[in-house]
């Protein structure tokens, strides 16, 4: 069967034939590009095919302000586990919800495989990875709601078992230590890990 790869792909591997055409002999993860929204309808859809795919997902605390508490990782975008030298490819280029194979100069472009088993290392079987915070003790946060929204003040402990934070807050020209729940703070949400608890 000849190759189904893009015409400059056929440039580049007349041009450095031994590594090209041994990397493109070997089935290594690549990068979709998904419609909006539509990881998870391109993620089932490649599965039927049979291609491996792996589609990271961040779960949010409860105390997180968003409604959704199972976010894309990254948003668009899924890994699949391909041998672009054959109709896999063509499966995956063409399948609903699936935008592009991500490339670099026409050519479809591997990701290093160390990467993705990080990061299947961290999510459980639905490929969910719980997310903690990212503040610190020590960092300047501001209060975004509540009785104190738009103060600015120095987090003293990371958020505790409740969910609320210890700030210093200069108020009146006098320090003061302030609980606040952690929903009032403007914050990002990082991998933890694998966790039995999910």
């Amino acid at each position: 069967m000849a190759h189904m790869l893009p015409s400059p792909c056929f440039e580049l591997i007349s041009e450095e034939v031994p590594k090209i055409v041994s990397d493109f002999s070997e089935r290594q993860w690549y990068v979709i590009y998904c419609k909006p929204q539509k990881e998870a309808y391109a993620q089932f859809h490649l599965q039927s095919k049979g291609l491996e795919v792996f589609f990271p997902k961040l779960l949010l605390p409860e105390i997180s302000k968003i409604r959704k508490r199972v976010v894309p990782l990254f948003p668009n975008y899924l890994f699949a586990h391909l041998l672009i030298s054959s109709t896999e490819f063509l499966y995956a280029a063409w399948s609903p919800g699936v935008r592009r194979i991500v490339s670099f100069n026409g050519c479809p472009a591997p990701i290093d495989e160390q990467i993705v088993k990080f990061f299947i290392g961290q999510a459980n079987h639905e490929g969910i990875i719980p997310a903690r915070t990212n503040l610190r003790a020590g960092q300047e946060v501001r209060i975004a709601g509540g009785p104190l929204d738009g103060l600015v003040g120095i987090m003293q402990e990371p958020p505790d078992a409740r969910g609320r934070v210890k700030i210093l807050l200069t108020l009146l020209n006098r320090q003061t230590n302030v609980e606040v729940p952690i929903q009032f703070i403007r914050t990002g949400w990082v991998a933890s890990g694998p966790s039995a608890a999910i």
